[in-house]
């Protein structure tokens, strides 16, 4: 059954920007845009496993550190070579402050 988790404060992302959130032995990343809306995403690569909270975020795209795959974070979609598969996306949600994300 899928619950929503609170995973920050809204004020922990910058505009633009991304962190990293762990629950229950799961990495996800949590982005916040240039107005203010929240989305989150798988939180490692699906190309090779690296971390995406290192990576650049511009324009709606987050970077892989790594080889610098793109995908946009607001759907997940992988945007090309060297990454093919898409990153999971979550629900998210604000409530007093707090970002939450919905995991089943």
């Amino acid at each position: 059954m899928p619950q929503w988790i609170p995973a920050c404060a809204t004020d922990d992302v910058d505009p633009e920007d991304v962190i990293p959130f762990e629950h229950a032995g799961e990495s996800y990343a949590v982005y916040r845009s240039p107005d203010d809306v929240y989305y989150a995403t798988a939180g490692h690569c699906s190309h090779e496993r690296e971390l995406l909270c290192d990576g650049l975020v511009m324009g709606g795209v987050i970077e892989c550190p790594k080889h610098n795959g793109r995908f946009d974070y607001t759907s997940g979609k992988a945007m090309g070579a060297p990454v093919l598969v898409d990153l999971r996306t979550y629900p998210t949600k604000v409530e007093g402050g707090t970002v939450y994300i919905e995991l089943a």
